[in-house]
């Protein structure tokens, strides 16, 4: 072979090797890339975008939303997708504000207190509250929205919805589809009298007449009229409380604000949340008030009361003959 025959060869072999070097690298990239990839959609959100200098809400630049777009728009934004239109905005406001407190008699106030003179911080005290909220104490407003949910779709002929009970009025063991909403009422207040529980969203230990119904229920029919909301969740547990009429049982606040979460469109669960967001501040409020009394360790009786002992009396330990 010549001397020029070898130098093409040489040429075309080094060329064929920086080829295969270059589709390594490439390879290599591709990989690198899709290993990257998986790792930043290990928690991907639709919520919130950060990066360096930027701070996104659901799309909106954070500096536009501030002192621009108020908190409870911020809420519904963050929770919702989008922006609520004023009218929107201003009946969640008004829930929201209604359920901020309900005094130390409340357990999850009084958790909070208790824990704030034992030593823990602020925000402790706060979770310690906030953890009391269950089915019992502060689960009865998502109740309701369930409940008021599968009323308007029995009545409208359609799915019972999410949250709602399968052997409900709107299932298949209920009263069927397309029933006026006086007849599902009375079956439902029937069912729950048949096995002694309370309709969720009626009645109140304390008050005979819930103060916050009145103003609620008076902005929900408002946004009615004015073409806000529909006005069908208003309707089904005003149904509701004419059945319960008899034994003066009307809506209290779990009610009325249930009222406002369905017509807003609000999930049943999610309607828990912001009453849990919205008892947060009342609790905060309490918490903070005993941090600052100096009562340290301040227990459910004030001081000199114990609580009743109804075990055995008194006796001894009768201890074995030692073996010894």
């Amino acid at each position: 072979m010549s001397a020029s025959g070898a130098g093409l060869g040489a040429g075309a072999a080094a060329a064929d090797s920086l080829e295969e070097q270059l589709a390594a690298a490439r390879a290599e990239n591709a990989r690198l890339e899709a290993r990257l990839a998986s790792t930043t959609a290990w928690w991907s959100t639709a919520i919130t975008k950060i990066a360096p200098g930027v701070i996104e809400l659901r799309g909106y630049p954070v500096q536009q939303l501030i002192g621009n777009v108020d908190f409870i728009s911020t809420v519904w934004l963050m929770t919702r997708g989008e922006l609520p239109s004023p009218q929107q905005a201003a009946l969640l406001e008004a829930a929201l504000v209604a359920s901020v407190d309900h005094g130390p008699q409340a357990p999850s106030i009084a958790s909070a207190r208790m824990a704030a003179t034992s030593g823990v911080g602020l925000n402790s005290a706060i979770a310690n509250g906030v953890n009391v909220l269950g089915d019992t104490h502060g689960g009865a407003g998502q109740q309701c929205v369930a409940l008021l949910n599968e009323m308007v779709a029995a009545h409208e002929g359609s799915s019972a919805g999410e949250g709602s009970r399968a052997d409900g009025i709107g299932g298949a063991g209920g009263l069927g589809a397309g029933r006026p909403l006086d007849e599902l009422a009375a079956s439902l207040v029937a069912s729950y009298r048949a096995r002694g529980a309370f309709v969720p969203g009626f009645g109140h230990r304390w008050h005979p007449r819930d103060p916050r119904r009145d103003p609620l229920l008076t902005l929900v029919e408002r946004a009615r009229d004015d073409g806000v909301v529909a006005g069908k969740h208003l309707a089904a547990a005003l149904a509701i409380e004419d059945e319960l009429a008899a034994k003066d049982v009307p809506m209290n606040i779990d009610g009325v604000s249930a009222v406002v979460y369905g017509e807003l469109g609000i999930e049943p669960e999610l309607a828990r949340g912001l009453f849990v967001l919205s008892r947060s501040v009342g609790i905060l409020a309490h918490a903070w008030e005993e941090s600052q009394s100096g009562q340290r360790i301040k227990g459910p009786l004030p001081k000199g009361f114990l609580a009743d002992y109804t075990g055995p009396p008194t006796r001894a330990v009768h201890l074995a003959p030692s073996s010894r």
